[in-house]
Formats: C-alpha cells, structure tokens, sequence
C-alpha cells in the first residue's frame, strides 16, 4: 500500500536461450497501435533476426545474432526504443487508474442521527426502569415483541438493506451485516439492552463523523457564500425587476449596485465598478472592473454600479463549482481510506468464523455473540474518514481548497516539487527598475516613446512600462497605426518617425545599431529583462523590467525540503537567463527554460515513470497541463480563474508561499493520525475479542469496549480540525 509501484517501463528477461530472448515490459499492454513501429525500430537495430509482440501477456520475442551483440546490450536497445513510447504509455496507465471509481457511501444528516440518539437514550432508560428480563419470555420469537427490542429493530432499519443487499451483491457479509447479526442475535438471547447498547455507542461514532462533514461543507459555503436571495434583470425595454437567484439563467442581463455581491459568472457590458474579488482569487486587492471585463459570482461590488451579460449561472458558476468539488472529496478516497475500507471488510468474514469456533468450542452462545460484538470495521472506517474530513475542513478555513483525501495522501509521499516562475516563484507583475539612455534622451522622453507603441499591447511587459508612465503622470503622445510582430516587439509612428521596442533581434532585424551594450548587460546580471526603444534608426535606450520575487517564498521551499522533498525543479517558458537567475536565487536543484504547456507535462510524467511522487505548482492557466498529469497539481495565489479549479487538486487562495509546507504538514500529520488509529483500532478489539472468547467480558462489555473504541479513534480524528497550520522550522 505505502510501496512505491514497479517501473512501467522495467524490462525484464522471462526466457532467453543462445541468440533468442523474451522480454516483458508492463508498457507494451499500452503500446498496441505502436506494434509496427516498434518491430521496425528493433529489426533496424541490425542484429535482429526476427521480433514479434504480444500485447496481452507483454512480451517481446527476439531472434538475434548472438556473434554480434549479447544479451545484455540487446536488453538496453530495445529499452531505447520502448522509451520513445513513454509519455504516450504513462498517458493510458493513469487514465485507467483513475477509472476506477469508487462509489459514496452511505452518509446520514446529523439531524436524523440526533433524533435517533434521542430515541435510544430514551429506550435505554425504559429498560433501567422497568428492569424486565427478556431472557425469561417463551416462546423465543416474543423476546422481539417487547419496546426496547421493537425500538432496536426500528432503529437498525436503514442498515438491513446494505447489510442484506451487500451479502447478495457480494457474496460476502460487510459491516452492515455483522452489526444486524449482533443486535439480531442479542434480542435472541433476551437481552435488548445490549442491542441498544451497540447501537447507540455506534451512532455516537457516526454522529462524530457526519458533523465533521458537515462543518467541512459549512465551512467552504461560508467562505464564499453568496447570501443573496435575489438579483435584478434587465428586460430588452431597459426596465428592471428583481428574481430570484435560482432563475437567472445565460443571456440574462444583471444589474448589480454598490454593496452587493455578483451572482452570475460573465462579461460587463455596461458600467464601471470596483469589485472585491478575495472570496474567489484571494486577490485581496480590489480591481476596476469596465466594460469587457469578466466577473465571477462571488465578489463583492465595493463601488459603481455595471450590468452584467451572464455567461453561467446556478451550478455552472465559480462558486458553485468550488464548493461542489470540495463536497465530493469523499468520493476521491486515499488509497489509505480504501485500504482501510477493504481490509475491514474483509475482517467481518472473519468475526462470523470466530463466533461459530467459539459457540464450537463452549457451547456459550453468549460468548460466540462477542464475537460479533466486536469487530474492527467501524473504527477503522470512520476514524480514517473523519480524518480526511476534518483536514479538508481546516484547510478550507485557512483559505485552503483540497478536493480529495487521496491529494493529503499525495502530499504527505510526495518527493518531488515542480515550480513555475512567473506568477508562482514571482507575483506576476513586472515593473521598470532601470531606465538607461542614449546622451541627450531623458528618461521621461524615452518612456513617453515606449508607450506610444505598447499603449495597446496586453503583454506583462508592455503591461509595466504603461503602469510606470501612470504612475509618473506621463503623457502618451499620439502616434499611428501600431504594429505587432510576435515574439519580437512593436512598431508605430509618431510625427512621422517610425518608433520601434522590442528585443534586440527585432532591432538587428531592421537594421539598427545595437550600442549601451555594457549598460544592458549590467542590467541583465540583475535579473533584469532589457526592451530596446528605437526611434528610424537609432537606438535610444534601454529599459530594465524585472517581475519581483514573491516574499518568502526561498524559506517556503526550505521547509518543503524539511517536510521530505528530495528535489526541487523550475520549469519555465522564460529565457535561460531569466530562468538560471531565478533558479539561483530560491536555491532549486534544476532548472528547465523556454518549455511549452506541453514540454512540462512530458517532464512530470518522467519523473514519475521513474516513481518520483510529484507535487506541481503553478498558476492554473498556462501550466494547467502539468497541473492535470502531477500526483498532486496546486495553485497558488490570486490565480483561482475557472483554470486553477478544473486542473489543481489543491488551490491555495493566499498569496504567502509559506501555505505550501503548511499544508504538506497538516497532510503528514492526517496520515500520521490515520496509522495512529489502526493500530489502536486492531490491538483494543484483538484484546477485547481474546477476553470474550475466555469468558472473561460479558456481551454488554464487549460492546462497550469496541464502541468506546470507535468513539476514541473518531474523537482522535476529529483533533485534527484543531490543528494548527503552520510550520515550526
């Protein structure tokens, strides 16, 4: 379970005889519409006689000249030639892996489960009342006749159809099973006290259990709760009238006013507003929103008033996406949680063969109902449950999204940590540090010249030098028709001079003398990335842009390499420059630069296929691919778009690198608790199930033993809704 799987591209040799060999590799099984390439890729290899595949058994025959080439050379060819195949292999492995699904368990409202503990209490008191000895009623079938045995019955109702249905589907008995033949079999022998016993000790537990989920689901409602009930519309006359939320639908036009939260995803197409958007982004900054822009359901209209054409709505919508993921975690169990689910539901078989050695071996029927009495499913079950459920919930309150307990289990193992740089190891903002100018250009002038030509370019780039010209109050002068020309830069007129900023390639390309040489790599040893600003054919200046490093984020990955990371990578679309400069600031053990989406997924699915756990963090839009194919994809920052939640298992909604180690601790501490439980789980009951069987603890013990053991693991469980996410080194 906690091993790490076998190399899918391990090959190994079944069968081999002078100058013919079998080899099996797991990927072949993957690898069917290769086959032809393959076998011409391995007969060009020279030596090779003959070569046939076998996709269903994974093996690879060879007939080769054994005077030319042995064994253990052919082996590392044919190795070279299966890897060609390993992203595509790796692709279909995990895809089949994630096809197994695992169906929701059975979960009861709190509500009802109160109503039940009430019930029993109640009963339970009527028995110390009364103080009737069933055991005594004849004939037997009368012992179920009496209040505390009908009341038991009743109260065990939902359980006869998983228990029975369980048996017929499976063809094995399941938890449901053995707690009905616990109850069943305790009112047989006259004693309904201790079948309410069982059963309320045991609702104790689930009541514990279902109130942890249902503070996780509260807690990431309130986060982003919309509390609104209605919305204004506006009809194509112009005139507006308030509906209810629910019935907003896409391509409705929404009017919102100062004070009041948006309740539709979509674009402004009228107005101008400041919007609060931390509950989404965590972006705690507000942003002017204007026609054009797009707003999410969630955020807060802190001034102006803008109508909105709604593009989701309902379920569709950011919010409502969010807390629909997070809700259906549990259906994204740990391999731990189903280990712990199937190793206890193999145990039951085991309970009912107990108490038939034991009713055998002393003809004590109440000591063979101990048996029954006791069992290890409960606790084990809801004790891993809860954990999981209560780390979700503490981590949603610290502004922490995980959509599953097989992510905290992801977190806790993983060795390997994958970065992004722009808008993860920086913030994402470039500003001008540096302005270096031709003599008699200043430096007001050359921005001025800047602008004019990226006044309408959306690069980050072009994006500072606009955000310093607003800043200093500069004034962009008029010019022409600009133009754009890819990866190089832009061009356009002013006054009838041709204006020109970009790289130095674009320059070179027009015929520009490249001089400040010195100056712009004295700005380049700086981090710094240098935009060339030339007026017809002379070049005017430089300017210095830099995207700041986020704060802390060097003694982030310090406490990352603490929490058992082993290695640390920067992939980035960046520069080299850029990249080599970064990766030597935060201290990384590697670093990748000018990779596509596509080149960093390629590079995790490697690093998996040599079993490395991999955790990827990024943005959530440009690195969503790597995102998908990490064990472990987190977004970090204000970056929580449609992106971030559809490709991230976890979204952290702060922008303070240290949430990372944070919540890797909280992860370690979750399994850490969830072993804690196991053990406690099998060595109380084993103890409890040795004394029952020597007569030493009475059925009524029995059950109280094993219950108050549950209720212990779920209450250790339940700790971790109080832990602390933070980091001590």
């Amino acid at each position: 379970m906690f091993g790490q799987k076998k190399d899918l591209f391990e090959l190994n040799i079944v069968h081999s005889l002078p100058g013919r060999i079998r080899l099996n590799c797991k990927a072949i099984e993957y690898l069917n519409e290769f086959n032809e390439q393959i076998l011409q890729d391995i007969i060009d290899l020279g030596f090779v006689k003959k070569v046939t595949i076998n996709n269903i058994t994974k093996n690879i025959l060879i007939v080769f000249d054994k005077t030319r080439i042995d064994e253990a050379d052919l082996k590392n060819l044919v190795s070279d030639v299966l890897n060609k195949y390993y992203l595509y292999a790796y692709k279909q492995h995990r895809e089949l892996e994630a096809s197994n699904i695992i169906e929701r368990e059975r979960e009861e409202d709190v509500k009802d489960i109160g109503k039940r503990l009430v019930l029993n209490a109640g009963l339970i008191g009527y028995s110390i009342i009364k103080k009737t000895n069933y055991a005594d009623i004849f004939p037997v079938y009368k012992r179920f006749l009496n209040p505390c045995s009908l009341g038991a019955l009743y109260l065990t109702k939902s359980l006869f159809k998983d228990g029975i249905g369980g048996m017929i589907k499976h063809k094995r008995p399941n938890a449901d099973t053995l707690t009905i033949s616990s109850i069943v079999s305790s009112i047989l022998l006259g004693n309904s006290s201790s079948a309410l016993t069982i059963i309320l000790l045991s609702d104790i537990a689930e009541f514990m259990t279902s109130y942890t989920m249902k503070k996780t689901r509260d807690s990431i409602k309130h986060m982003i709760d919309l509390n609104e009930e209605f919305v204004w519309k506006q009809d194509e006359n112009g005139s507006v009238k308030r509906i209810s939320v629910e019935d907003a639908k896409v391509g409705d036009k929404i009017v919102v006013h100062t004070g009041e939260k948006i309740c539709v995803d979509g674009k402004i197409i009228s107005g101008e507003a400041i919007v609060d958007e931390s509950a989404v982004t965590g972006e705690y900054v507000p942003h002017i929103k204007k026609i054009g822009s797009e707003v999410y359901s969630g955020t807060l209209v802190k001034n102006g008033n803008i109508i909105i054409d709604t593009q989701r709505a309902g379920d569709d919508t950011v919010v409502s996406r969010i807390i629909n993921l997070v809700e259906d975690a549990a259906c994204n169990k740990a391999r731990v949680q189903d280990y712990a689910d199937k190793f206890s539901n193999y145990l039951i078989p085991f309970n009912f063969f107990l108490a038939g050695a034991t009713y055998l071996a002393t003809k004590s029927p109440t000591r063979a109902l101990n048996m029954m009495v006791i069992d290890y499913s409960c606790g084990i079950k809801l004790s891993t449950a809860t954990a999981f459920s209560a780390t979700i919930n503490n981590a949603v309150k610290n502004g922490i999204l995980i959509k599953g307990g097989n992510y905290i289990e992801a977190l806790a193992e993983a060795d390997t940590l994958i970065l992004d740089k722009t808008g993860t190891l920086t913030e994402g903002k470039p500003e001008v540090l540096d302005i270096v100018t031709k003599d008699g250009i200043k430096s007001r002038e050359l921005l001025e010249i800047a602008a004019a030509a990226e006044e309408t370019s959306a690069h980050p780039m072009a994006s500072a030098i606009l955000s310093k010209v607003r800043s200093e109050g500069i004034k962009i002068p008029m010019h022409g028709e600009i133009i754009t020309h890819i990866a190089k830069g832009v061009e356009t007129n002013i006054d009838g001079d041709i204006i020109r900023v970009g790289n130095k390639t674009f320059l070179k390309e027009n015929n520009i003398d490249i001089t400040l040489e010195d100056e712009a790599f004295n700005l380049k040893k700086k981090g710094q990335s240098i935009i060339y600003v030339a007026r017809n054919q002379e070049l005017l200046g430089v300017i210095g842009i830099q995207d700041k490093m986020r704060e802390n984020m060097k003694k982030s990955l310090n406490n990352v390499r603490y929490q058992g990371v082993d290695e640390i990578l920067l992939l980035t679309g960046d520069i080299e420059d850029q990249a080599s400069i970064v990766a030597s600031k935060v201290g990384v053990d590697g670093y990748e630069a000018e990779l596509l989406p596509e080149d960093k997924a390629k590079t995790i699915l490697k690093l998996q296929s040599k079993n490395s756990k991999v955790i990827m963090v990024g943005d959530g839009i440009n690195d969503a691919p790597a995102l998908a194919y990490a064990d472990v994809g987190v977004s970090l920052g204000g970056g929580c778009t449609d992106a971030a939640i559809e490709t991230s298992d976890v979204v952290i909604q702060t922008d303070d690198p240290m949430a990372l180690p944070a919540v890797m601790n909280l992860s370690k501490k979750t399994m850490k608790v969830v072993k804690e439980n196991f053990g406690l789980v099998i060595g109380i009951n084993t103890l409890g199930l040795v004394f029952s069987a020597a007569g030493v603890l009475p059925v009524f013990w029995g059950a109280v033993l094993h219950n108050s053991s549950t209720i212990f693991v779920v209450s250790n469980s339940i700790r971790l809704l109080f832990s602390k996410i933070e980091n001590k080194r």
